[in-house]
């Protein structure tokens, strides 16, 4: 039995909320908000295939109404909120911020809202409030729990207290920042985060390895590391670029972990294993806390046992369910500690508007240095052991390419650097999704209790 449409707030009964952009976001707001019985106009690129494929999918959805373009959505919507790539805002609010109804409220989904904000700044009439969001997770993450960041730009607390009520439906936690400091915690929580994944697969990539058939890659922290790789790399690429590129918090994160990256890697070249450990260490203090004063809690983030079974690993594949994870020198978890302590960065400060990715990131980093014979095996190896060394030097050369696209703000070879290895590890792509919301599903239960 469908859960109750609750009655509008006053003021309210015939409220239409406007979406321009039906990606994987815009059509999870599109399902979740006329659920909750609110009235949809939508759209998405003026294009006859297509308003005919969005047409037949919402078709029996009686609160969704498919227009042509954005003109028509913005001219007889109330909250109109622009689900559009960071790159082309300022194009699309230019083509259909006039057409904004007199007295709407305008938002945008945009990851990274420098951007953002400057067009509707640019384009939208000056009777127009602004109201934007960002829901901190992907379309397939249950909404409810997760960050949802509400910024009240230009707008009355009556504006507020609409996008309030209209998103009230996802159940979501919400954290009311401004748009700098959405783009600066974003940038701190997920501009080298997504670097260090995309990294991984850039050097799996070039070494021509599917990384859950090697035997040296077993275990709950390898499985993170190759489920939530596989999930980026099965996303749109203009997801990842526009916070990299067009945030202008990110660039700093993002040369900073590939220096970091590369200065533990040359220092492992050169098997100085005092000052690899004193620098790890020097890192640890200065992220975690000292030994007596730990800035984690008590119990652990993440129990990395919980992962050992989310594998990718079929049938013909090597290795064994029982199979002892083999030590690793986790290069990316001791460069991005290295980058956090760097740039003065405690994570745990923003933990309230954290994506999934990130905690989960995260946590596995904390089990690393909460766990000290680990951490010393870790850096141990990196000196002794060359059984990764290829691998990293990939995973090093990668770190300062994607560095380098940021630098330049180069979209193309972003693209092109992306898809690439889209490409290689395209195969299970659907059997990683499949895995990979499990993994987030028990992860975030497990958080929880």
């Amino acid at each position: 039995m469908a859960n109750p449409v609750p009655p509008r707030p006053a003021g309210m009964e015939n409220f239409v909320v406007g979406l321009i952009g039906m990606g994987d976001m815009g059509r999870m707001y599109a399902n979740r908000l006329s659920a909750a019985g609110w009235s949809i106009l939508a759209c998405d690129k003026d294009d006859d295939a297509k308003v005919a494929a969005l047409t037949e999918e919402f078709a029996t959805n009686k609160n969704v109404k498919i227009c042509r373009n954005g003109s028509l959505v913005s001219r007889s919507s109330d909250y109109i909120l622009y689900n559009v790539e960071a790159a082309a805002i300022d194009k699309v609010v230019e083509m259909y911020g006039q057409s904004t109804k007199v007295g709407a409220i305008v938002g945008g989904q945009t990851s990274c809202k420098d951007p953002e904000i400057k067009a509707f700044e640019r384009w939208l009439p000056a009777d127009v409030d602004i109201v934007s969001c960002h829901s901190l997770h992907g379309p397939q993450v249950d909404s409810r729990g997760q960050p949802l960041v509400i910024i009240q730009h230009r707008a009355s607390a009556a504006s507020l207290a609409k996008v309030e009520a209209v998103l009230a439906c996802l159940n979501s936690k919400i954290v009311y920042l401004s748009a700098h400091d959405h783009d600066l915690i974003t940038a701190n929580t997920q501009a080298a985060t997504h670097v260090a994944f995309l990294s991984m697969g850039k050097a799996w990539h070039a070494n021509r390895q599917f990384p859950w058939a090697l035997s040296r890659y077993v275990g709950g922290i390898e499985n993170v590391k190759i489920n939530i790789m596989l999930r980026i790399y099965s996303q749109k690429w203009h997801v990842y670029a526009g916070l990299a590129i067009l945030n202008p918090q990110a660039k700093k994160q993002i040369s900073q972990y590939a220096a970091s990256v590369t200065d533990l890697y040359k220092l492992m070249l050169e098997g100085d294993h005092e000052a690899l450990r004193s620098r790890v260490y020097a890192a640890k203090e200065k992220v975690f806390g000292p030994e007596q004063e730990p800035k984690w809690a008590r119990r652990q983030l993440l129990r990395p046992e919980l992962l050992d079974r989310f594998t990718l690993r079929g049938d013909g594949e090597s290795g064994e369910e029982d199979e002892v994870p083999a030590p690793n020198n986790h290069l990316s978890l001791l460069a991005m500690v290295d980058c956090w302590a760097a740039l003065g960065i405690v994570p745990y400060d923003h933990m309230l508007c954290s994506t999934p990715l990130f905690r989960i990131f995260l946590g596995v980093t904390e089990h690393l240095f909460r766990n000290k014979s680990m951490l010393d095996d870790a850096i141990r190896i990196a000196i002794e052991d060359l059984t990764f060394r290829s691998d990293d030097l990939e995973f090093t050369f990668a770190a300062r390419a994607w560095a380098e696209c940021v630098e330049v703000g180069h979209f193309e070879t972003w693209r092109d650097r992306f898809m690439s290895t889209e490409r290689f590890f395209q195969p299970r792509f659907k059997e990683a999704v499949v895995v990979g919301n499990r993994m987030m599903k028990a992860v975030l239960e497990d958080s929880t209790d």
